[in-house]
């Protein structure tokens, strides 16, 4: 049933991180973004050391793998739509016109498409049937070292917008951002690639996916340095992301840290105001 070439798969990816990572420090390029609402950064191993972390804690604490179980029927049509979904919504993305426009690219490929192919499948990954705290202690690790250590990201301005606005602003990029992305990458891209090359290629497969588009609002206009910028930052963090999927099948975990990289930087600068 499955793919052949996933050890290729794996090897490619992990040195497609690890040459983006030699190419920014021979080019002095070592600080990475991280927000899209302007151009701070942070020295890239900043994002990497809480990526590690998290994923060393996932692997050391104690707990009983999920196997992917049977995978949907027409499994490999669907993986096939949804990749080509993600590659079309980074190659499309940067033509969008201005917020409305990303919007509607996001909500059209990753939303729609996965609405329209999956309506009929009646199928859902195997969950855990215990412990399900154990999620916590990489969840809390990671949250920790990112934010409460000195490898934290300078908190954001928020400006002069009202508490109302930004707490709308907040949860609606919460629902656009983290949820639907995360249902996307990870529970149903990911969970497929996974039947096709096995789990951790399948993991680097889907956090390279999901770390390219971020290039069209994170990226300065110098390609080459925008990609692998992009692929050192969200690629490493899609790695965590990919591997607290993978272990536990559980979304919650996921959307703590993905609501947490979008919202405590803008949460501590209104606190610090």
């Amino acid at each position: 049933m499955r793919i052949t070439g996933g050890t290729a798969v794996l090897v490619t990816g992990l040195a497609a991180i690890g040459g983006a990572a030699v190419y920014l420090v021979s080019t002095g390029h070592t600080g990475v973004r991280y927000s899209a609402d302007h151009d701070g950064t942070v020295p890239l191993w900043f994002r990497w050391v809480p990526a590690l972390v998290g994923i060393a804690l996932v692997r050391l604490v104690p707990f009983e793998s999920v196997s992917p179980g049977e995978p949907p029927r027409r499994w490999r049509a669907q993986l096939a739509v949804l990749t080509a979904a993600a590659v079309a919504y980074a190659l499309v993305l940067p033509l969008a016109d201005g917020d409305a426009g990303y919007l509607v690219v996001k909500l059209a490929l990753l939303a729609v498409v996965p609405a329209v192919l999956l309506r009929r499948v009646r199928w859902s990954p195997a969950r855990p049937t215990g412990r399900r705290w154990v999620p916590l202690v990489p969840v809390l690790g990671w949250l920790l070292v990112a934010y409460a250590t000195p490898l934290a990201p300078p908190a954001d301005d928020p400006g002069p917008a009202a508490a109302a606005a930004l707490l709308a602003a907040l949860v609606l990029g919460f629902g656009v951002n983290a949820v639907l992305e995360e249902l996307f990458y990870r529970r149903w891209l990911q969970t497929r690639w996974e039947f096709a090359v096995g789990p951790w290629p399948a993991i680097v497969l889907s956090s390279l996916l999901w770390a390219v588009w971020h290039v069209a609002i994170q990226g300065t206009g110098d390609l080459p340095v925008d990609l692998a910028s992009a692929v050192v930052n969200q690629g490493v963090l899609g790695l965590f992301l990919g591997y607290l999927w993978s272990r536990y099948r559980l979304v919650w975990p996921l959307l703590v840290v993905h609501g947490a990289v979008n919202s405590v930087p803008i949460l501590l600068g209104v606190l610090l105001r």
